[in-house]
């Protein structure tokens, strides 16, 4: 039997294995530093190229701005740009102070009571538009109460109402505010006896048939298309130019009908219209009842949202009042008062706003000729010595 001895002494053994780790230490620490050269390289030309990348976007931005500031028209061109950016939020603060007329229109009594404004001020600053004015009282007949005209005057308020909304065309489209003609040349508005308002569609005029704009618009130019798009109008001319007349007062007997029929005007019980070129009111509703008389449903109007004067307001506030003479010598009730009334009335984007007055009068404005009559010279307070002026409790009421 063969026997194998071991000569190599066991501290020999154990430096072989000593010099075996070091070479493998030595080993890995080269595999790291040559690792951490290359991420280093890798690193390096990463932010190198960045920053060579920055370098050529810094030269750019800097020769864009050379060649910017270069242009003479600049400021101009900041100026018009910065505009633009605020027509939306210039349109929507935007205020139509004519307005006023059509408010006093229905604000003040007609007949034999009247109120004629001496000295007006128009606040449109704050959240609320304010009416400040001077006025005199008549009751014009005997027996010459004018505190009665003023307390009626001032019970009227919580009455008032406006409405607005759009005109819109057969095919239900909103026909642009700028081609709707409203007022005469007299300043009163169009109406046509119990029929009611109405208003002058001026169709032909640029961008003011909105059917032409979905036609030019449509993809589909095929005979068929264009004829779906077609409607046909009763036209007029007024002024010179082709127009259609649109009723803002809906002509209930014309179009309601039980059920509609394509094609023809149509107005349901509950109010919708169609079919019919209309005006769509924001504030008014129309309900018709049957229950009375099949064949001609009685109709009533609804406006509970659109106050002129707001609800929980005072309303008007008489600061002073007196009695007075006016310009022909005729004893009056003079007063100052201030009425705060309802912002959206003389918003710009609110459109085709009218007043109405409490009897249901909406021919606001009715004419240059009672915007002139609404006003007149202040009246003088009493004299000292005109007892029939200063001591007129008899043919007078007390406030």
């Amino acid at each position: 039997m063969a026997r194998e001895i071991n000569l190599v002494p066991d501290i020999k053994g154990e430096m072989i294995k000593a010099l075996k780790l070091r070479n493998y230490i030595f080993f890995l620490c080269i595999a790291v530093a040559v690792a951490s050269a290359v991420i280093t390289l890798i690193f390096g030309l990463i932010m190198g190229g960045q920053q060579l990348a920055l370098t050529s976007k810094q030269d750019a931005l800097k020769s864009l701005s050379a060649k910017l500031n270069s242009y003479s028209d600049l400021n101009d061109f900041l100026t018009i740009k910065d505009q633009l950016g605020n027509v939306s939020t210039l349109s929507n603060n935007k205020q139509v102070l004519s307005r006023t007329f059509n408010i006093l229109s229905a604000l003040l009594p007609t007949g034999s009571d009247t109120i004629t404004i001496s000295e007006l001020n128009v606040n449109l600053a704050g959240e609320q538009p304010t009416f400040t004015f001077d006025a005199q009282a008549n009751a014009g007949q005997e027996p010459f109460i004018d505190y009665n005209v003023l307390d009626s005057f001032k019970k009227s308020m919580q009455y008032m109402r406006y409405d607005y909304g759009h005109y819109i065309d057969k095919l239900g489209n909103t026909i642009p505010a700028y081609c709707m003609i409203e007022y005469g040349s007299d300043g009163a508005m169009f109406s046509e006896g119990s029929r009611g308002l109405y208003a002058y569609w001026t169709i032909d005029a640029e961008g003011c048939n909105p059917a032409k704009a979905s036609d030019t618009s449509n993809d589909d130019n095929s005979d068929e298309s264009k004829e779906s798009n077609s409607v046909s109008y009763n036209y007029e001319e007024y002024e010179g130019q082709k127009v259609v007349r649109i009723w803002r007062t809906p002509q209930f007997s014309d179009w309601y009908k039980e059920t509609e029929t394509a094609g023809k005007p149509y107005m349901s019980l509950d109010g919708t219209i169609s079919n019919v070129e209309h005006f769509q009111s924001s504030c008014i509703t129309y309900s018709g009842d049957k229950s009375q008389n099949s064949a001609n449903p009685k109709w009533t109007e609804s406006n509970e949202t659109c106050q002129l004067i707001p609800a929980g307001t005072e309303g008007i506030r008489i600061t002073e009042s007196s009695n007075g003479k006016g310009a022909s010598d005729e004893l009056v009730l003079r007063f100052s008062a201030t009425i705060n009334l309802a912002p959206e009335v003389y918003k710009f984007n609110n459109h085709h706003v009218i007043a109405i007055a409490p009897s249901g009068r909406r021919n606001v404005t009715d004419s240059y000729v009672q915007i002139q009559a609404m006003f007149g010279e202040r009246a003088t307070d009493c004299a000292e010595d005109d007892t029939s002026c200063k001591d007129n409790a008899a043919n007078r009421g007390e406030e």
